[in-house]
């Protein structure tokens, strides 16, 4: 298991310069605003779905 965890400390760089830090920081935010956008998109598209399925369920008990 020792073993394991120093060949994984091999894989971890802290640069010395911090100014490396700002493309993973940009690219982290683009990615965490297209996973929020994704995930607003999927909930407006549910919400639809569900107003359709009301409406079916209505008309389905009016038949009856």
């Amino acid at each position: 298991m020792l073993h394991l965890m120093n060949t994984l400390y091999l894989f971890l760089y802290f640069p010395e310069d911090k100014s490396e830090y700002i493309p993973a920081f940009f690219s982290s935010m683009i990615f965490l605003i297209l996973a929020i956008l994704t995930m607003r998109f999927i909930i407006k598209i549910s919400k639809k779905e569900q107003e359709k399925a009301k409406e079916l369920e209505e008309r389905l008990k009016e038949k009856e």
